[in-house]
C-alpha cells in the first residue's frame, strides 16, 4: 500500500513554528512509516519530514503575500502533485480545497481531511464530491457536514516529543494565532483578574496586526504580560510544560485545537471556553476545565488541583499518534477492499485488472 499525503506548498513539513496542518501531515507520515506503510509527502523543498518527499517549489513561503498569486501557486502545486501521485500511489490523501477539486480527475480513492471550520459555502462544495472520503477532526465538525462518506478521526501527537513536567511555575500560557477568534485579549483579562502572570506565544499575521497593536500590545510590560513571539517545539515544551495552565478562550467554533493536546501531553491543564470541539478534547476535572464564561475561567484558576500525570495519561490514551495512524490505516484498507470488491470506479495503479 502506497499513500500520497499532499500538503499545501507554503509551510515546511513539519512546521518550524506556525502550521497545524503541516504538523498533522508530518506526524501521520512518520506514523505510517513506523507501521511499514510506503508513504510520500508532497510539500516544499525545505521540508524535513523523515519520509520520501517530492516538491515543485524549493522554498517555503510564509506569510502569504497576495491572495490571487498564492492561490495560483497552490493550484499549480496541487495539480502537479495529484498527477504525480496518480502514477504510483494507491490512495491520495489531500488537505486543501484545490486537492479536493482535482480528485475527480484521478482513479485512486481520495481522502480529504477537513482542517477548516464549518462554512456553508464549503459544505455546498463538498456535496459535489460524493465519492471523496471526508475525514473530520472532531465530532462537532462531522455533525455539521451532512456528507455520504464522512467519519471522524481525532488528531494525535507523538507524546515522546513533548516533555512532561510535574512541577509547575506560577504563570499562565497562551499559544495560538494572535487574533480575535483565538481570544488573546480574553487571556489577558483572565491573567489580570487572577493576578497570575501570562506568557503569550503566537504569530501575528498581517491581517490581524491592528488587533495586536490595539488589544494586546498596550498590555505588554515584559514582566506580568509577556509576548515571546512565535514558538518552535522546544519553546512550546518550555512554555507549556512549566505553566500552571494553558488558556484557550476561543471565540469561534474550533474544528479541533491541536495546541490543547500539546499542553496536555506536557501535563498542563487547559482552561477553555466552550466552543466547537473543546468539550471533546478537554475532560472536565481531568485534563482541564470547560467554562461558559471568562468569569468561570477566573474562578477555576486559584485552585486547579489537577494531577499532571493524569493529564498526560489522558492525552496518551485519547490523542496518541499510534491511535490516529491506526484509524487512518483502517480507512485506507477499507477503501482498497471496497474498490477490489466492486471492481469498478477508481482503482489502484497496482491492480492489473481492467477497469470495469
Amino acid at each position: 500500500m502506497r499513500i500520497a499525503l499532499i500538503a499545501p506548498p507554503f509551510i515546511t513539513v513539519p512546521p518550524q513554528r506556525y502550521g497545524g496542518t503541516e504538523l498533522f501531515v508530518a506526524q501521520l507520515a512518520e506514523g505510517l512509516k513506523q507501521r511499514g506503510v510506503d508513504v510520500v509527502v508532497y510539500t516544499n523543498g525545505e521540508s524535513r519530514v523523515a519520509v520520501e518527499k517530492r516538491w515543485l517549489y524549493g522554498k517555503a513561503q510564509w506569510p502569504l503575500r497576495g491572495e490571487v498569486y498564492d492561490n495560483l501557486k497552490d493550484m499549480n502545486h496541487s495539480s502537479w502533485a495529484m498527477a504525480d501521485a496518480a502514477r504510483d500511489c494507491d490512495i491520495i490523501h489531500v488537505q486543501n480545497i484545490p486537492g479536493l477539486t482535482l480528485g475527480r480527475l484521478v482513479r485512486q480513492p481520495v481522502v480529504y481531511t477537513v482542517h477548516h471550520p464549518h462554512l456553508d459555502g464549503l459544505t455546498e462544495l463538498y456535496r459535489d464530491f460524493p465519492e471523496t472520503n471526508f475525514v473530520t477532526i472532531s465530532d462537532y465538525q462531522r455533525e455539521r457536514e451532512p456528507l455520504p462518506r464522512v467519519r471522524t478521526i481525532h488528531h494525535g501527537v507523538d507524546a515522546s516529543l513533548y516533555h512532561f513536567q510535574a512541577r509547575k511555575e506560577r504563570y499562565l500560557s497562551f499559544i495560538g494565532r494572535i487574533a480575535p477568534m483565538k481570544g488573546t485579549h480574553l487571556a489577558i483579562q483572565v491573567a489580570k483578574r487572577t493576578g497570575i502572570p501570562l506568557k503569550i506565544a503566537g504569530e501575528v499575521q498581517p491581517v490581524f496586526q491592528n488587533y495586536f497593536d490595539t488589544e494586546v500590545k498596550p498590555h505588554l510590560d515584559g514582566r506580568f504580560i509577556q509576548y515571546i513571539g512565535e514558538a518552535d517545539l522546544a519553546e512550546k515544551n518550555e512554555l507549556l510544560g512549566n505553566s500552571l495552565a494553558m488558556l484557550f478562550p476561543i471565540q469561534w467554533d474550533e474544528p479541533f485545537g491541536l495546541v490543547m493536546v500539546e499542553a496536555m501531553a506536557c501535563g498542563t491543564p487547559v482552561i477553555a471556553l466552550r466552543a466547537g470541539s473543546v468539550p471533546e478534547i478537554v475532560r472536565d476535572g481531568v485534563s482541564g476545565w470547560v467554562c461558559n464564561t471568562v468569569d468561570e475561567m477566573v474562578e477555576r484558576l486559584p485552585d486547579l488541583s489537577l494531577e499532571p500525570a493524569a493529564i498526560r495519561r489522558d492525552a496518551e490514551e485519547r490523542f496518541s499518534l499510534d491511535l490516529m495512524t491506526q484509524h487512518y490505516i483502517q480507512l485506507y484498507l477499507e477503501l482498497l477492499m471496497e474498490r477490489s470488491a466492486t471492481g469498478s470506479g477508481r482503482k489502484s495503479p497496482h491492480d492489473t485488472r481492467a477497469i470495469a
